[in-house]
């Protein structure tokens, strides 16, 4: 869509010429609670996930007293069963939490379903910005002996896949897509990478609207978990910075729309643990 420019008396002091070299200002985004440039904020998500990489499992146990296992195990759930021969990319699952979820998953479903012969198997990518998070997730594939064929790891940006248009059937992110820099842009992105009939899946934290839950929460996140990081991973502002990205995350109901705004349909949400962790889903038709 063409929108068209317009004019404006350069005496209105509201007005900013966006054309200008002197006075355009670089757009600004979200870092935790912390406002920046958004050129800086890429460096800034990659150092806190680089710091915390070769803690980041052992932390997610210890933060969500264990209760990630099962909100990833439902995730999954809600993807199967697949055709044999689907191809899938896990965005931003550096570690492998889910992909590995979804390989086991698959190849239960090939057994039980007597599906063999490699023209038949699903693949997977995992894509993830940080090389570090990747480097931690292959070391875990191969103490865990999967099925490497199966399996392949990119190292690329959410928001620039450098992946051909209609490439994959499946799109998953989980507990990645709000340490973007523009949301929006990775959803694009998803919306292109996949073909024709194909499903977006995003797990994230989210927001509980119940006041006495949501006390309890905030009294969690940020007395709480910031310390167990110190303690654990002897990081404290990665584990802050995190605290805050959940609170400036788009509230569910603005979630659903932006990921409609992206062109996706039958977009739904359903809440996990009265709203901590949602669960997003839509198709491009």
């Amino acid at each position: 869509m063409h929108v068209s420019s317009y004019n404006k008396a350069s005496n209105d002091p509201n007005f900013e010429n966006v054309n200008s070299s002197t006075t355009s200002k670089e757009k600004t985004v979200d870092f935790g609670f912390q406002t920046v440039l958004a050129s800086e904020k890429a460096e800034k998500v990659h150092k806190v996930f680089e710091n915390v990489a070769s803690k980041y499992d052992l932390m997610n146990d210890v933060m969500s007293v264990g209760i990630h296992r099962i909100w990833k195990d439902y995730f999954v759930k809600k993807m199967f069963p697949l055709p044999p021969g689907t191809s899938i990319i896990d965005v931003a699952g550096g570690t492998g939490d889910i992909a590995f979820r979804m390989l086991q998953s698959i190849e239960r479903q090939n057994k039980h379903f007597d599906v063999s012969g490699t023209e038949k198997n699903s693949s997977i990518l995992i894509s993830d910005i940080n090389q570090a998070m990747l480097d931690v997730g292959k070391e875990r594939a191969s103490k865990m002996n999967l099925q490497s064929d199966m399996l392949s790891w990119l190292c690329a940006d959410a928001q620039q896949l450098p992946l051909a248009d209609n490439s994959f059937d499946l799109y998953t992110i989980a507990f990645g897509i709000r340490n973007v820099t523009e949301i929006s842009k990775a959803l694009d992105e998803a919306y292109r990478v996949l073909r024709p009939g194909g499903r977006f899946l995003c797990l994230e934290f989210s927001h509980v609207n119940n006041p006495l839950l949501k006390q309890v929460y905030d009294t969690y996140s940020f007395q709480i978990i910031p310390p167990l990081g110190e303690v654990f991973a002897g990081d404290w502002k990665s584990y802050q910075y995190l605290v805050e990205s959940i609170r400036k995350f788009p509230t569910q109901d603005r979630f659903k729309e932006m990921i409609e705004e992206a062109g996706f349909r039958s977009v739904k949400y359903e809440n996990l643990s009265f709203g901590v962790v949602s669960i997003h889903s839509g198709y491009k038709i």
